[in-house]
């Protein structure tokens, strides 16, 4: 039993049915004879919808329905999709233009849907959708991130989305005239295509007058809230469900077109309907990541020590709102801009800009990424500028362990840390010492080395709150009710592991269940890196009241004044006589009981917690061709308790990998027209594992004291630190042949062009 506790690198459960091809993901799931949906997409980037002719698609063979804004509208459909609207500095709503579920009379991007189909079969809807008559005609379209330009949505004028602001500027500014030196660096974060290895889907039916739509997202209770509004039904006739999901990454956290138009046709039709996304679809319309430009200045007194930090971002934002895309390079970045350092002096502008592009939300990190991506760029760079090692400039700005509990400049409260102790391990575990002898081995073979370093921080975000239920079933096994939805994290292992630890309970007789809006009142779904802290503090919250429920009963079963429960057993004092929770179930079940059954808690975290760690980077590039390879990493990482390590430990390995697929190979691009040039795997860089080398991870944890146990979550810790660190190994690799600017991705192409550059043979970009 110990061996399968929390603590313990355990397997993970849920393997061996995904393994064997027993998942049941979306697709999977869908109830027999249900009819098919295809999505008409717009074939260009901005135009005006001049003539729109289905009747051609409505007779074909097989299909049941077309559905266009037009006929949405008039079934009573709400055709928007809200979003959350940020503040702007000067306390107004940022623009809050209408996102359609179908183009209305304008297209604003490559993908955008204008018609769904719905037909007997997938090829009978793909066929009719090409029967659609469709003119536009096409307007001039919007690609810069600049002010100005072809107006996209009225409700923005020269297409700026917000004007966001935080933190005292006359007050930084002022750090900054003082400052002995002040160094300045712009860095641009590429926009990435998120690639989950299951696309989009969704189906939906109506059972016993209540629609059900089934949705492989991150939680189900938003889904459901907007159905609700969408049909002007009452949210007690809807119900919500996630099966197994093959990879979310923040983009597949938020409400989607296609989900309510599959419902609205499943009610229209009164049969089943499914849609399921093609990896061309996903490339064109799922919501994109990162995107922006960041100007960073640092203010160094005579000592070297950062007095003053300003920061200022222009987001892309793609032609619409995203579910949360105007909080993700404003407010979240915000949370972690001054990162680990002793900074009170700080400010930050973030402008977010309309592109008749696909819109941008969360992605892996969403903002926290960002913000240490260009702070610790600018630190690298800064320590060059000062002539300092990177190291010790580091460690002389950090935040020291005696100054925690710490107020940022940004108002947020870090609660422990030691970062001086996790820089030293990782530079020992990295063997930074011995850095310069394989610099030079690198040397005798053409090729370039440099060493990177990224300290990271990074805040768990989403809803504080979660609640846990425990129910005991006649027939002797225990199910827990959790409100997280795992996307492949592991989350059926590691809650098995707290009843199991908590309750004495074999794991085999545990029984998971998630996703599922009739049997669990109310969740927080999954997204920023909050699962298992905040799931797993309702789960302690509950098995401490089950124990709580159980101990009366059982000590007047023992015929006792009092039992404590130990060791996965309530145990009389001063006998050997023990009862285990499920021979208590049992007798209470016999007894009429029933009250003891069922426990459900919800639980509060007090504060946040604050993952962080070190991650040392190598890389080597070959001078002739320019082609970078990531060839030594290590990471140690403060995650406060593991619950299980190995777990953890694939949470940064899979972190690491998109972190270096962004800054090595990932990259969108749009030609003028706004027509997607990656749209497909053979154009778009997916890291691969020949790019990846073995990522050595290592735990110096510091207890966080925001929750009762002791962890920070580690779900986007390794994407988080890994941009920065292969940017400033790059830096590295290059600086002594006078490159100053180098931005991802490093492809072989771009860094072909640096070197070239470095030559003086090809102007500066």
């Amino acid at each position: 039993m110990d061996k399968f506790g929390l603590s313990q690198s355990t397997r993970r459960t849920e393997d061996p049915r995904f393994l064997t091809g027993q998942g049941a993901y979306v697709d999977d799931t869908a109830p027999a004879g249900a009819l098919h949906a295809y999505v008409l997409r717009s074939p260009v980037a901005h135009a005006d919808i001049t003539s729109l002719d289905v009747s051609e698609a409505e007779t074909m063979d097989g299909v049941r329905a077309v559905l266009t804004a037009e006929s949405v509208e008039a079934a009573g459909v709400v055709n928007n999709l809200p979003t959350a609207v940020a503040k702007n500095r000067d306390g107004s709503r940022a623009a809050d233009p209408q996102r359609p579920l179908l183009a209305r009379d304008r297209v604003r991007f490559v993908g955008e849907g204008i018609a769904m189909v719905v037909a007997e079969t997938l090829q009978q809807a793909r066929d009719a959708a090409e029967a659609i008559e469709i003119d536009f005609e096409e307007l001039d379209v919007k690609m810069d991130v600049a002010d100005g330009g072809p107006t996209i949505h009225p409700e923005a004028p020269d297409n700026v989305v917000y004007d966001y602001a935080k933190g005292d500027e006359a007050a930084c500014d002022a750090a900054l005239a003082k400052a002995a030196r002040v160094v300045d660096l712009t860095v641009d974060d590429n926009r990435i295509i998120c690639a989950s290895m299951e696309p989009r889907g969704s189906w939906a039916e109506v059972e016993d007058d209540r629609l059900h739509v089934c949705v492989n997202g991150q939680g189900v209770w938003g889904m459901k809230d907007q159905l609700a509004k969408s049909f002007g039904i009452d949210k007690s006739s809807v119900r919500v469900t996630n099966p197994d999901v093959g990879g979310g990454f923040g983009m597949k956290g938020m409400n989607y077109p296609e989900t309510v138009l599959v419902a609205h046709a499943a009610r229209e039709l009164g049969q089943p309907v499914r849609w399921m996304g093609d990896r061309s679809e996903a490339m064109l319309s799922d919501n994109a990541g990162r995107d922006l430009i960041c100007r960073a200045r640092l203010g160094f007194d005579a000592d070297n020590r950062l007095i003053a930090y300003r920061m200022d971002n222009v987001a892309n934002m793609g032609a619409y709102n995203s579910g949360y895309a105007q909080h993700i390079q404003s407010e979240l970045f915000s949370k972690v801009m001054p990162g680990c350092y002793d900074v009170q002096a700080c400010f930050m502008t973030s402008r977010g800009i309309f592109t008749n592009t696909t819109q941008v939300d969360a992605y892996r990190g969403a903002g926290r990424p960002e913000a240490i991506y260009v702070l610790e760029r600018a630190m690298d760079f800064a320590a060059r500028e000062l002539g300092v090692d990177r190291f010790e400039l580091r460690r002389k700005c950090f935040i020291q362990p005696d100054q925690f509990p710490y107020e940022s400049a940004m108002g947020e409260t870090y609660d422990v840390g030691d970062f001086p102790r996790v820089l030293n391990r990782a530079m020992r575990e990295a063997d930074v010492a011995g850095f310069d002898a394989r610099r030079e081995e690198s040397a005798t073979h053409g090729k370039l080395r440099g060493l990177g370093l990224c300290y990271y921080i990074e805040s768990i975000l989403g809803d504080p709150s979660e609640s846990a239920e425990i129910e005991f079933t006649d027939d002797g096994r225990v199910t827990l009710y959790v409100g997280t939805q795992s996307n492949g994290q592991g989350h059926e292992t590691v809650y098995r592991q707290f009843l199991s630890t908590d309750l004495g309970i074999s794991p085999d007789l545990i029984d998971i269940v998630q996703g599922d809006s009739d049997r669990i009142a109310t969740g927080g779904g999954t997204g920023g890196s909050r699962s298992v802290t905040t799931q797993g503090t309702a789960n302690r919250a509950t098995t401490a009241r089950v124990i709580e429920k159980f101990t009366p009963f059982v000590a007047g079963l023992m015929d006792v004044e009092a039992v404590d429960f130990e060791d996965g057993g309530f145990r009389a004092a001063g006998s050997n006589t023990v009862m285990t929770v499920l021979e208590a179930a049992a007798a209470a079940r016999e007894a009429g009981e029933t009250e003891l059954l069922k426990t459900r808690e919800t639980a509060t975290l007090p504060g946040r917690s604050f993952p962080n760690g070190a991650h040392l980077c190598e890389v080597e590039i070959d001078g002739d061709t320019g082609h970078l390879e990531v060839v030594k990493y290590t990471v140690v990482d403060d995650f406060g308790n593991l619950m299980n390590p190995m777990l953890a430990e694939g949470q940064v390995h899979g972190g690491v990998v998109q972190g270096i697929g962004q800054a090595v190979s990932e990259h969108v691009v749009y030609d003028e027209t706004g027509q997607l040039l990656t749209a497909s795997f053979m154009d778009y860089g997916m890291p691969r594992a020949v790019q990846v080398p073995m990522i050595a991870f290592h735990s110096e944890p510091v207890p966080s004291t925001a929750n009762v146990l002791g962890m920070k979550g580690c779900g986007e810790a390794g994407t988080v630190g890994a941009m920065a660190a292969v940017g400033n190994a790059a830096l590295d690799a290059l600086w002594d042949l006078g490159l100053r600017r180098v931005d991802m991705p490093f492809t072989p192409s771009r860094v072909w062009s640096m070197l070239q550059q470095a030559k003086g043979s090809i102007a500066a970009e």
